[in-house]
């Protein structure tokens, strides 16, 4: 596994194991092996959340005002091409996290050579301990699939171990007004406020804005991104 540079592995069932998988959300096995086949199975624009550049990331990135060496972590980043764009920046301390390592392989050949400057970590947010702190924690589209109460509050608990004081968050999900499944899953919309009472105290929002993403079929799926700041004590 050292020739692919994957870090971590973690697939830890949760408590919540043998609930109704589509009813009550997936453990951490079932979401494994059910993103393990989505990226086995479908073309890199096969899939609805696609992004050929990812603008409305790399704009709230770039707002954190962090410099080129600050540590920025892609949760749930997969096959996304925000990690080629990050590196063309000139980030040079860029980690993705998710539980498929095929779509982590997919990333890493896409980008060639370029790969080896990346930490790839395959695991499960809601049971991962980070092993550094990052600058930045950047989430489009992962935090929305966990719709258990407990999930959200490992994942929140992981935002807390993971991001340095002064840190910033961004997460994207769908809006209140946005799709209800993906990728065959429920999924627990977000606004501003939730992500706010999600996180706590110690992260202030900074900005909050509304985003149509077209996907590849031509649909319009309206998401939400919010950036938030942590407390520097």
């Amino acid at each position: 596994m050292d020739r692919y540079s994957f870090i971590v592995r973690d697939f830890h069932s949760l408590l919540l194991a043998g609930l109704p998988a589509l009813e009550r959300g997936l453990n951490t096995d079932g979401r494994q092996a059910h993103w393990q086949n989505v990226y086995r199975t479908k073309g890199e624009a096969d899939v609805s959340w696609f992004e050929e550049t990812p603008q409305v990331s790399l704009e709230l990135i770039r707002a954190t005002g962090t410099e080129e060496s600050a540590s920025i972590i892609d949760i749930g980043g997969g096959a996304s091409r925000l990690v080629d764009a990050l590196l063309v920046e000139g980030y040079s301390s860029v980690a993705v996290l998710d539980l498929s390592e095929e779509a982590l392989e997919a990333s890493r050949a896409r980008l060639g050579p370029s790969g080896a400057r990346v930490s790839w970590i395959i695991a499960d947010v809601t049971t991962w301990r980070p092993r550094q702190p990052y600058d930045v924690w950047h989430d489009r589209a992962a935090l929305h699939f966990l719709v258990e109460a407990a999930d959200r509050a490992a994942y929140a608990n992981c935002v807390r171990d993971a991001v340095r004081p002064g840190g910033h968050v961004i997460i994207g999900t769908f809006a209140p007004d946005g799709p209800e499944k993906c990728s065959g899953l429920p999924v627990m919309r977000h606004d501003a406020n939730s992500l706010a009472e999600l996180l706590g105290t110690s992260f202030k929002l900074i900005e909050t804005r509304r985003h149509g993403h077209q996907t590849p079929a031509g649909a319009v799926q309206w998401f939400q991104f919010s950036r938030f700041r942590r407390d520097q004590a």
